[in-house]
């Protein structure tokens, strides 16, 4: 009876923090296209040869990436394993390896629903046009989400409980989000600011899309490819070896 209790409690939470993560990852994006589109949306980013929605576009559709890789997926596990549900999933026909599997799978479903509303948003609504290539751009984006995925999983690995993922997840993820251009135009941080946000995988993420898209380099694309290739082998390497059940 407290096995089926536990599983009906892991079922309720899922669906929760699904609802969290679909209106944050979804309603905020949404919410600074807009903004963006309203404020600036037609003017010059910056030095650069294109305008602020077209910078806006490309950026935001990490959001729900950044949201679910950072935040949602390592706490959520975390919290499985601290409170022993994990353990139990053991004795039970789906294994742990089946819930993380459907963490991941909630997680790519939040993300995409999230750049898909973006797109649609940017496309029929504010009259944007894409320079570059739609399937470069898709491709880009989940291999931008494989890498983040991958950094999510290792850092559920590595934090023994949910105190601890609490904290590693938001000095992870507040400066991702803020600093790597996804909600914030990369273009109007001061060029200091903008050599440390450059450390951050993601701004290397975001630079990518933004060379797809508008089809001229931002920052160095070969670069970048090789860099989310690299974080994706190692830290799915490190997430699978260092992993604890318990």
């Amino acid at each position: 009876m407290n096995k089926v209790i536990s599983l009906a409690m892991v079922e309720g939470k899922l669906a929760i923090r699904s609802i969290d993560g679909i209106l944050f990852g979804i309603g905020m994006p949404l919410g600074v296209l807009l903004l963006t589109t309203m404020i600036a949306g037609s003017k010059q980013a910056g030095d650069a040869s294109y305008t602020f929605l077209d910078s806006s576009f490309s950026s935001l559709l990490v959001v729900g990436i950044c949201a679910t890789a950072f935040m949602g997926m390592p706490l959520t596990i975390c919290d499985y394993r601290d409170k022993k549900i994990l353990k139990h999933f053991f004795v039970t026909p789906a294994s742990p390896g089946h819930l993380i599997a459907t963490q991941v799978l909630v997680a790519m479903i939040t993300a995409v629903t999230s750049a898909t509303v973006v797109a649609l948003v940017s496309v029929v609504f504010l009259g944007y046009r894409m320079q570059g290539n739609w399937g470069l751009l898709i491709a880009s984006y989940f291999l931008v989400m494989i890498a983040m995925y991958s950094l999510g999983l290792l850092i559920a690995s590595l934090c023994k409980n949910i105190k601890i993922a609490n904290l590693v997840c938001s000095l992870v993820y507040f400066p991702m989000l803020f600093l790597s251009g996804a909600v914030i135009p990369f273009e109007l941080f001061p060029s200091g600011l903008q050599k440390v946000a450059n450390v951050l995988p993601l701004t290397q993420g975001v630079q990518l899309l933004k060379s797809v898209s508008l089809n001229q380099p931002v920052g160095n694309p070969q670069f970048v490819l090789v860099l989310l290739v690299v974080i994706t082998i190692v830290g799915f390497g490190l997430a699978a070896k260092l992993f604890r059940w318990e």
